[in-house]
């Protein structure tokens, strides 16, 4: 008797222990929560030329790729042909995408990342080696912007740089900074942060 019942214990401990198994080979994984931050839109954010794309298209990985925005503003995909990129925000090039690829499949799932907002520029001109217009990821701050110039010639003004700032409603704002003194590190000169569409002025 007391075998018999070590037997059933056995039997139900393995029987338990399967259906553990099978529990967890039925319950899917976690989805992976970069990919989840990554659907994430900012529904405002328009999609701009030199932007960089990862365009994904569910079960596709021949449609699917990393894109640049060309300088007209377009796109191209295979099957989907040349789409308007600029100007659209991320849903929107996600249902122009999809229209276009129902010709050829039934309910495609189509996800748009911008992965590089290279379109938001800062400008930065006058008395620095390179003049002109900068991305704004790469150049913050004031400070950045000037770097990203390759510095002040030899005759700038240090202590009257000024930037520029479009109001929403018309109109400029206007601030100054003294280089030198940040590079004295005085703590009443802080290093401003930029804005896209700013223009730095060095005089």
């Amino acid at each position: 008797m007391k075998r018999c019942i070590q037997v059933s214990l056995i039997v139900v401990l393995l029987l338990v222990g399967c259906s553990a198994i099978l529990a967890a080979q039925a319950t899917p994984p976690p989805a992976d929560a970069s990919l989840q931050a990554g659907k994430a839109h900012d529904a405002k954010y328009l999609i701009g030329i030199d932007d960089v794309l990862a365009i994904n298209v569910w079960h596709e990985t021949d449609i699917s790729r990393t894109v640049p925005v060309r300088s007209d503003g377009k796109i191209s995909l295979p099957l989907a042909g040349e789409l308007q990129a600029a100007g659209r925000t991320p849903v929107q090039l996600e249902q122009d995408i999809a229209a276009k690829l129902r010709s050829f499949m039934t309910d495609p799932e189509v996800t748009v990342i911008v992965q590089q907002t290279n379109s938001e520029k800062i400008n930065v001109i006058g008395q620095v080696v390179k003049p002109g217009a900068y991305s704004y990821t790469a150049a913050p701050t004031v400070v950045d912007a000037l770097a990203a110039a390759g510095g002040l010639r030899d005759f700038a003004k240090k202590k009257a740089i000024v930037i520029l700032r479009e109001k929403p409603g018309g109109g400029q704002d206007r601030m100054t900074f003294n280089y030198s003194d940040f590079l004295k590190g005085k703590n009443e000169t802080k290093n401003i942060n930029l804005q896209p569409h700013d223009t730095v002025v060095v005089p």
